[in-house]
Formats: C-alpha cells, structure tokens, sequence
C-alpha cells in the first residue's frame, strides 16, 4: 500500500504561551498563515499565541483557533516536501485541523467555525455547568461501569475521551463526576485527576453547542478531501462531505475514541506518524497505544529544520 504516512493533529490541553513564535520568524509561510488569521478573527491571534497572556489563550474560544492556525502553518511549511500521506486525524478539535491538512474545508471557514465552535461550547458550559476528570488505571469497562453507577436522575457522566488503555477522561454534570471519581478510586484507578474546563465536554450536557455547530457547519462548503479522516465518533476513515459534517456535530455529544481510531489507521497500512502542531500529546499517547509504531512531532521551527534537512523521510 503507497502512502504510509498518518497525520494526528492536536486538540485543547496542547496550547501554551510561545506557540508559534519561531515559526512565525523562521518561515515567511507560517507567518502569513496567522496573519491570515488575523484578518478572519478581527483580533491579534499571533500576539496571544506568542505573548500570552495563559488564561486568555486557554480561553475555549480562543485555543480552538490557535492550535488550527498553529497546525496549517506547519502544514503549508512542509507540504512542498510532498509527504505521501494515507490517513489523518485529529483529537477533538484537531480533527478540523485535519481536514484543513485534507482541503475538506478552506482554513478560512475552518478558522471561522471553530472560534464560533469553542464560543459555542462555553455557552454551554454557562447554560448548564459541568466538568471533566482523567482516571488513570482503569480498563474501558470498568469506567464505563463507573459512570453508570455515577449517572442519577438528570446528572449524568460519560466517557469522553478513550486516549489509551488505562486512560480515560470522563465528564458530565459536577456531582455525577464527582460519584464517578470516588467509585473509580474504590475499583482500583491509580489515580484521579479534576480537569479545568469550562464545561462537560463530549458529553451530553454540550447538546445546544451541537445544535449550535450544526448551523454554523450547514454555512461552511466542504469539498472531497485528499485523503481520509478518521472520525472520532465511528473511528472509520470518512471522505463523504455530509458525513463529515453530521459527524463534526455528532462529536461533541459524543466521546473521543482516540486510542481505536490510532489503531485502525494501523489497520490501514500507516506505520509512520506525525503530529503538526503545538506539544507532543498525542505521539505520546501513539507510544502507548501502539509501542511499534513510529511518531514525531513538527510543532517548532526546529523541528521543521530538521525534517526538511530528512526530506521528510527516515524517521525512527
């Protein structure tokens, strides 16, 4: 099979303060790419990625369009190296990232949607407060279990992201989370750890987002992207415009399966990973969803270097 080659595009959690600087100064691309940015938003978005200040970039709505931006920049820095790519995916957010890196969408209405997409999710928040935990040392079913126990009456608590064996994150209404917390300590969890977010996401409480999103998303135009997408929702690759859209809506009620969506991008013959963008999250989660496969991040201007200097070949 040509084309062995998966992209993984990060999600909230892999912003921080200096993301993007040095591209911006080392590649006349990237630093078009936030200007670009820039103009869409009607705000500075490469000043608070660079400059900060923390607490309004880790804004929702401000960190969905930072860590796309950050990823395309990357992305258009590198493409003329013609990297044979066969799958992409991206973890919540990211997976808008990766259809930008696909051209489903143009960055433009990417760009548009997801700032309108984090605004969307903290209104939910407000309308009905909620919050999110990682347990640490616990198979799926037993978190599973977990939240069924925890759920009672209108509180609820979900899986929201699958990341790894033996790491979850749940979330749902605050008390129902907190249930969930205590009863995973009592059937083993390593550990527990309270997320600080602005609300229940991948859950149902985020239902008016997605009501939200679905409108917003019935604007934007896709086209047939280049290679699929692996969807959160279903983990199966997608390249149907209306799919992707009833998908992207579907997402956000729903949980991340990240760690079965890596491996069925295995399944499909991708051996090699890359993540563009800010941190290195998700090639460590790749370690320990699957030790023989092979992953790198290209977030930094560095790390551009050294590829190009590669060819974009012969990473191990």
């Amino acid at each position: 099979m040509s084309g062995r080659i998966g992209l993984l595009c990060p999600g909230q959690g892999s912003q921080y303060v200096g993301m993007g600087r040095d591209l911006i100064d080392a590649y006349p691309r990237a630093r078009e790419t936030f200007e670009e940015a820039n103009e869409i938003l009607g705000f500075d978005l490469a000043q608070l990625c660079t400059e900060g200040p923390d607490d309004r970039l880790t804004e929702t709505r401000n960190a969905q369009p930072a860590l796309l931006v950050h990823t395309v920049a990357v992305w258009r820095v590198i493409e003329d190296l013609g990297l044979d790519v066969a799958l992409a995916a991206g973890h919540s957010l990211g997976e808008f990232s990766a259809h930008v890196l696909a051209g489903t969408f143009s960055f433009a209405d990417a760009v548009r949607v997801v700032r309108r997409r984090g605004e969307l999710m903290f209104e939910s928040g407000s309308e009905r407060p909620g919050t999110m935990a990682a347990i640490l040392g616990l198979d799926d079913g037993t978190a599973e279990d977990v939240c069924a126990r925890a759920s009672r009456g209108d509180e609820v608590v979900v899986p929201a992201n699958y990341n790894s064996s033996g790491q979850i994150v749940i979330s749902g209404d605050a008390a129902a989370v907190e249930r969930a917390a205590e009863l995973a300590r009592e059937a083993g969890a390593k550990k527990v750890v309270p997320l600080n977010v602005s609300g229940a996401f991948h859950s149902p409480l985020m239902r008016s987002a997605a009501d939200g999103l679905r409108t917003v998303l019935a604007e934007a135009e896709l086209s047939t992207p280049a290679f699929p997408v692996v969807s959160n929702v279903t983990t199966e690759p997608v390249t149907d415009q209306e799919a992707v859209r009833a998908l992207l809506v579907e997402q956000l009620t729903s949980p991340v399966r990240w760690a079965a969506s890596v491996e069925r991008m295995r399944v499909e013959g991708v051996d090699r990973f890359l993540e563009p963008g800010p941190g290195k999250v998700l090639t460590g989660l790749l370690r320990r969803i699957d030790r023989k496969a092979s992953g790198r991040t290209v977030g930094t201007a560095e790390d551009v270097q050294a590829l190009r200097e590669e060819g974009g070949e012969g990473w191990s």
